[in-house]
């Protein structure tokens, strides 16, 4: 009887110490396919990267589930507002330069500015405008302390059917919601006149700049505002919950003019227009990880680095943002709201990217991000 106790012991010891020191999946695929048996995810573009090189890239699942189109690595997705830490990354390049001052007033390079004021009191029957004690300074169009509202009324039915500078005036004739670097209100229209700054200070496009400056020199030969049609057929269709929860339903971007290839009638939306690929946004994240240097060239100094990546919203508010990025204690980084997202772990040496087209998840879809994540963080990070 004590054998049978001993040896019953034995092997529970074994058993507990096989799952408290068991190895992570081999590949992200095995983390995430459960998922998408499940119908809980239609598909996605995992990566994992050091400065140096991927060290993992998986793609699981659908592209286009009612066709049967398989993810392929090479899937191209809407990153929406993961556009905003590209246009900052852009903008701190003029930085750099001299050209330009994060905390010049704005008025200084777009006169439309001067003489905004801001909403003081408001109700049914009257609105009190008041002078800011300090116009809108460039550090506050890219930390979302401007005041700006998320978009202008005449922004409809889309985000990109005005041209920039169009778009740009439309902010300076709208009251400030709140007094300059008060209070974070997540604002497409603060990074939009970000982007407006570019062009008038660089004397170029905006989408020029960012395609001569940016996406050519790293290599993102797939990011892009305007998918062309080649690009069109590795577009990823998005899915959200259906009616009954419990599978997925597509969906379109409604904030975009289709079709995407229409350069005539689309513009750039710099706070949330740009298609890319998970191989694309990880040279982007690395050049980031690599203090702004990528294959032996330079893009941003080490300050401008600094200055992207701390905590730029006041003690008083809660929200940590810095410029054109989210930023906590061990990461720094940016999401979609289709929920793709990357991040940039300093400490870990990693990037992480999760390409995904959701619009919401049935049953624990939503955990799927997490535990990819995680494993990354386990099979990488030690």
């Amino acid at each position: 009887m004590k054998f049978k106790l001993a040896t019953s012991a034995f092997v529970s010891a074994i058993f507990l110490s096989k799952l408290l020191f068991a190895e992570a999946p081999a590949t992200s695929s095995a983390v995430l396919k459960p998922f998408v048996d499940k119908h809980e995810l239609a598909g996605a573009v995992a990566l994992v990267a050091d400065k140096n090189k991927v060290l993992s890239i998986e793609s699981v699942g659908f592209s286009d589930i009612a066709a049967g189109k398989v993810m392929k690595q090479d899937s191209i997705f809407w990153i929406a507002s993961q556009s905003k830490p590209m246009t900052a990354v852009a903008l701190m390049m003029l930085v750099d330069d001299g050209k330009i001052s994060l905390d010049d007033p704005i008025e200084k390079y777009l006169p439309e500015f001067r003489g905004q004021m801001f909403v003081a009191e408001k109700d049914n029957e009257h609105i009190i405008l008041r002078k800011p004690k300090h116009p809108i300074t460039v550090r506050e169009t890219l930390n979302h302390t401007s005041g700006l509202p998320f978009k202008s009324a005449i922004e409809e039915p889309t985000l990109d059917g005005l041209s920039l500078s169009s778009a740009v005036r439309s902010y300076a004739m709208t009251p400030l919601l709140s007094e300059p670097g008060t209070v974070y209100r997540y604002s497409n229209a603060g990074i939009n006149t970000a982007a407006r700054l570019i062009e008038v200070v660089a004397k170029v496009k905006y989408e020029d700049f960012m395609q001569q400056k940016l996406f050519d020199p790293l290599g993102m030969k797939d990011t892009t505002f305007w998918p062309n049609e080649a690009q069109s057929l590795r577009v990823v269709k998005s899915y959200r919950p259906d009616a009954s929860k419990t599978n997925l339903s597509e969906f379109p971007i409604s904030q975009l003019i289709y079709p995407l290839t229409d350069r005539g009638h689309r513009f750039p939306m710099p706070a949330g227009g740009l298609f890319s690929t998970a191989i694309d946004t990880s040279l982007f994240c690395r050049m980031l990880l690599n203090n702004g240097e990528l294959d032996g060239k330079r893009y941003l100094s080490e300050n401008a680095i600094r200055e992207l990546s701390k905590r730029q919203t006041p003690p008083a508010i809660k929200e940590s943002y810095g410029l054109g990025f989210s930023v906590s204690p061990d990461s720094y980084g940016h999401g979609g709201a289709h929920a793709t997202n990357m991040e940039i772990r300093s400490g870990k040496g990693l990037v992480l990217v999760w390409m995904v087209q959701h619009g919401g998840f049935p049953g624990e879809g939503g955990k799927a991000q997490g535990a990819f994540r995680n494993w990354a963080l386990e099979k990488f990070g030690k």
